[in-house]
């Protein structure tokens, strides 16, 4: 499988990547802002300039998550926007959503699973729009 990265569109996986973080940038601080803050016991507190860890942390797991997603649809001859939509429903509710609620259920957590529904939604519709512009541009 490992070999479908030479097969790999990587502008595609660029742009995929691009979508999917700026996705995420307006996922936490402006589409749902409040409710993640909410999530995290922080709904009282003034904002902070974010550390880069949490500007550069999730662009690494974007962008692996985005080659990840294109070695696999690849690899599955997913090549169509059906198929794309329906493997990114798998994925996104099989690994994404699940593990990020799976994540968010400790004790640290005040709000697990309304960590894990914001977090997890955004999860699941990011590697929705990556995996359809991973397809148009096939």
């Amino acid at each position: 499988m490992i070999n479908q990265l030479t097969n790999l569109n990587w502008i595609s996986v660029l742009l995929a990547f691009l979508a999917y973080f700026i996705l995420g940038a307006l996922w936490f601080t402006l589409f749902f802002k409040k409710q993640y803050a909410k999530s995290l016991g922080r709904e009282n507190e003034l904002p902070q300039k974010p550390a880069p860890i949490f500007i550069i942390g999730p662009a690494i797991c974007s962008f692996v998550i985005t080659v990840a997603t294109a070695v696999l649809m690849y690899a599955l001859n997913i090549d169509n926007v059906n198929a794309a939509v329906e493997f990114a429903f798998v994925m996104g509710i099989g690994f994404l959503v699940a593990n990020t609620i799976n994540i968010a259920i400790n004790p640290n957590m005040p709000r697990p699973i309304h960590y894990g529904i914001i977090s997890g939604a955004y999860h699941l519709t990011g590697i929705l729009i990556v995996s359809l512009v991973l397809v148009t541009m096939k």
